[in-house]
């Protein structure tokens, strides 16, 4: 059996910067941040902040983990390149963890389905609806991006919601399904490194990580400047 590594792990899916080392399967050290400030000015001088108070190095660690989204466009691209280059630098593997999964995982002890949401703008939402299978949340749907209407219609029992786009659209949410509809604590509404993390130590363990190469965002909707460049023919930098 692989024994349980040491991870870096990284999440710019929401305006929220969250960076985390899990050690020995616990967290030792973990950094979240909200602010004005773009994911690009802040990530990697945090990742130097939190590896200088923890006596950590990049050659330390056995993997370097993203969380590949779906989230913000923007934002999902300056945290895969930085892992990226983090473990091409290091000559480690990367994980790629899902941002909708990392929010079901904070719910391991719940009685009813959970449905993780991000707000995807344009009066949509990025949608993974989740089971639980030995305390682990098993994807029973694919993820997908559709309005709050749209899943609202193919939901009928108790489900847990979690994500800012609980948040955004919980009055829609609770007058279509009324006391169907239960809450996680906004609190818990942003997916955060230190979830990513300790999923990515099973997937480790399991060896099913990436190659730096191998490593890329998971958009599930095109960006705008995407559509824009297909039609211009011109291509944008991954």
């Amino acid at each position: 059996m692989v024994k349980s590594p040491r991870l870096l792990a990284v999440c710019t899916a929401t305006r929220c910067t969250s960076i985390a080392v899990l050690e020995d399967g616990r967290v030792s050290g973990e950094m979240v941040m909200r602010s004005p400030r773009t994911h690009t000015n802040l990530l990697l001088p945090n990742v130097r902040r939190l590896l200088a108070g923890l006596e950590r190095d990049i050659p330390d660690f056995d993997a370097f983990v993203a969380v590949v989204g779906p989230g913000a466009f923007t934002g999902l691209r300056v945290g895969v390149a930085t892992v990226k280059g983090l473990a091409t630098a290091a000559h480690r593997p990367t994980i790629a963890i899902s941002s909708l999964l990392t929010l079901a995982a904070q719910f391991p002890a719940s009685h009813f389905p959970i449905c993780a949401l991000l707000d995807a703008r344009k009066s949509e939402v990025y949608v993974g609806r989740y089971c639980r299978q030995l305390d682990e949340p098993v994807l029973s749907h694919p993820e997908r991006v559709m309005t709050p209407e749209q899943l609202l219609d193919e939901i009928d029992e108790e489900t847990l919601f979690v994500g800012d786009g609980a948040i955004v659209y919980r009055p829609l949410i609770e007058a279509r399904l009324g006391r169907r509809a239960h809450f996680a604590p906004a609190s818990l509404a942003e997916p955060r490194a230190a979830l990513a993390a300790a999923l990515a130590d099973r997937e480790y363990r399991a060896q099913r990580t990436l190659s730096p190469g191998q490593l890329t965002p998971v958009y599930i909707r095109r960006a705008e400047a995407e559509i824009m460049s297909k039609k211009s023919g011109r291509t944008l930098p991954q």
